[in-house]
C-alpha cells in the first residue's frame, strides 16, 4: 500500500467534481483493506460498512415476494445493492442507472471488490444516465423493484435537480414506473419525516427502517434510514 497506507486506484474530474477511488489498509486491522470513494474530497462510500446498502435490496425483496422480478437500481456506487439483488434467484434482470460514466468504467476495469462477480452475471445491465430524470418521464418499462441510492438524504443531494424526486409530484411520477405490487426503496443517511409524509400521501403502504451498526472505524454507532413504499 505504500508509506501513506493509501493506494489511489483512480482519480477523475467529473460532472459532479473530483472523484477518487482509493484502497487502504486499516491500521487498526492489519491485513484488512477497504475500498473507498470520495467526491469533492469528501468521503462518499466504503466497502467496509455495507449493511444498509444491502438491506435496501433484501427488505425490498421481502416485501415483493414474486418471481421473475425486474429491478431498476439508481446509483451503482461500489455495487453492493446491485450485488445483493442479484444474489436472489427470483430476480430476472437488474438495470443500474449511474450518472457518472467513470464509475461504470471502474467496474469494467475490475477496480471494485465485487467487480468480477457483477461482470459475470448476465442479468445485469449498466446504463449511463440520470435515474431521477428517467423516473420523471412516462415509463417505457415497469419494474417490480426500484431501488434508489444516490443522494446522501432527501435534503442533501448530489445534484440540485434531484430535489423534485422527493416531492409528492416526483414520487407520483416514479410510482408510474412500478409494476403491480412494485416497491420503491430509497436509501438515506438521515431520518426525514417530510419525505416519509410525502410517501404516505402517494403510496398506500410505507415502511421506514432504521439500520444501526457499530462503525468501529470512527468508534461510534451509525444509523442509516431506508424508506420503502408500495400499494
Amino acid at each position: 500500500m505504500g508509506a501513506s497506507n493509501i493506494e489511489i486506484l483512480a482519480y477523475e474530474n467529473t460532472a459532479l467534481g473530483p472523484l477518487c477511488l482509493r484502497r487502504r489498509e486499516l491500521l487498526s486491522q492489519p491485513g484488512t483493506a477497504v475500498t473507498e470513494v470520495t467526491l469533492n474530497h469528501e468521503f462518499l462510500m466504503s466497502s467496509y460498512n455495507t449493511v444498509s446498502e444491502r438491506q435496501l435490496a433484501t427488505h425490498a425483496l421481502t416485501v415483493n415476494d414474486q418471481d421473475d422480478l425486474q429491478v431498476l437500481v439508481g446509483g451503482l456506487g461500489l455495487g453492493y445493492t446491485a450485488g445483493e439483488v442479484l444474489a436472489s434467484p427470483r430476480v430476472a434482470s437488474v438495470e443500474v442507472v449511474e450518472f457518472l460514466p467513470e464509475v461504470i468504467d471502474w467496474l469494467h476495469q475490475g477496480l471494485f471488490p465485487l467487480a468480477a462477480q457483477l461482470k459475470a452475471d448476465s442479468r445485469l445491465s449498466l446504463v449511463v444516465g440520470d435515474v431521477y430524470e428517467r423516473l420523471s418521464r412516462p415509463p417505457e418499462k415497469r419494474f417490480d423493484l426500484i431501488l434508489i441510492d444516490v443522494d446522501h438524504s432527501p435534503d442533501e443531494h448530489l445534484g440540485d435537480a434531484n430535489a423534485s424526486f422527493y416531492t409528492e409530484a416526483g414520487l407520483a411520477q416514479a410510482k408510474a414506473h412500478l409494476a403491480p405490487n412494485g416497491v420503491l426503496a430509497v436509501w438515506s443517511y438521515a431520518e426525514n419525516s417530510p419525505f416519509a409524509g410525502a410517501l404516505h400521501r402517494v403510496f398506500r403502504k410505507v415502511d421506514v427502517k432504521r439500520v444501526t451498526f457499530n462503525n468501529d472505524l470512527i468508534n461510534q454507532i451509525t444509523t442509516d434510514w431506508l424508506f420503502f413504499a408500495w400499494d
